[in-house]
């Protein structure tokens, strides 16, 4: 596997996710984190964009797919990206961080976040 990355981190998007029924009604923001692992010497080579993944819409799916159809889980929203990402032929292996800043926790903090790694099989 290629130790060679591309990172778009903080990708904004609104979302109606969550389990309770406020959540779902009202909607909340979530920020993305995308780490792609691919090996980026094809592109570095031929200085073409077809040979690498176009973060610019990369980020802009990754929006679409956090904005439509809502779920419960921010797991299964880190899922969908994860999927996403490896539905580009040359992604070995993807890392999705899903923060949801406005959580329904009934405490004060600072960020609530799930993080999952798939690989092609």
């Amino acid at each position: 596997m290629s130790r060679d990355r591309i990172a778009v981190r903080g990708i904004a998007a609104f979302g109606h996710h969550g389990v309770y029924a406020e959540e779902r009604a009202t909607g909340q923001p979530f920020v993305v984190d995308v780490v792609l692992r691919l090996d980026l010497a094809p592109a570095a080579g031929s200085d073409d964009v077809a040979d690498t993944v176009h973060y610019g819409e990369l980020a802009q799916q990754v929006v679409a797919a956090v904005e439509r159809d809502p779920v419960d889980l921010v797991e299964t929203v880190a899922q969908r990206v994860a999927d996403l990402a490896l539905s580009y032929p040359l992604v070995d292996e993807v890392e999705v961080t899903v923060h949801k800043p406005a959580a329904p926790v009934g405490v004060p903090f600072s960020d609530v976040a799930v993080t999952i790694v798939r690989s092609r099989s």
